[in-house]
């Protein structure tokens, strides 16, 4: 028996986040991409199961406009040329009862590469309003640099202002579709 209902469920955006932190100077900042899609097919057998998941880049928020604005330049996301990220499932690992490997190609800037990302199962439960909803939290980390986001400012030292490690956090609710 399968931990989840087989079928087809859309990302709830007004309760999923999508969010990133990286190092600045000594500190870390952190932002959400506001504006994004995502369908996930859950199969009996859940590894069977797929995701995908596509980001207006432009919608970045990091609560500072000016940064914001910088990172859709082209020393960034370039968003004129490349509007969207997107991830895609390549295969899904069970770790334990609610843990999981979900694997799949990200493309940022027409760079595909590989992530793995280590996935909990929150759960699976009816809404108010007569919906079926899933939850699940997942975290990876990226090179910024892989994916020729490589904007930097030398600092004393040998440091950079900006470090090459992005952190990925997601928190999402999903509803079955009809």
């Amino acid at each position: 028996m399968s931990i989840v209902t087989p079928g087809t469920w859309q990302l709830d955006p007004t309760h999923t986040e999508i969010g990133f932190s990286v190092r600045h100077l000594m500190s870390k900042v952190r932002g959400t991409f506001e504006t994004f899609s995502g369908t996930l097919v859950t199969a009996e057998d859940i590894t069977a199961s797929t995701v995908s998941v596509e980001v207006d880049l432009s919608s970045i928020n990091t609560g500072t406009a000016d940064r914001d604005n910088h990172l859709r330049s082209g020393d960034f996301f370039d968003v004129e040329s490349n509007p969207t990220m997107s991830f895609a499932t390549t295969g899904v690992a069970q770790k334990s009862d609610n843990e999981f490997v979900v694997s799949g190609d990200l493309t940022i800037k027409g760079v595909t590469k590989p992530l793995d990302l280590a996935v909990e199962f929150l759960g699976e439960g009816k809404d108010p309003w007569g919906g079926t909803r899933v939850g699940v939290e997942a975290t990876a980390s990226i090179s910024r640099k892989e994916f020729g986001i490589d904007f930097n400012i030398p600092l004393e030292g040998d440091k950079l202002m900006i470090g090459d490690k992005i952190a990925i956090t997601i928190n999402a609710e999903a509803v079955l579709q009809a």
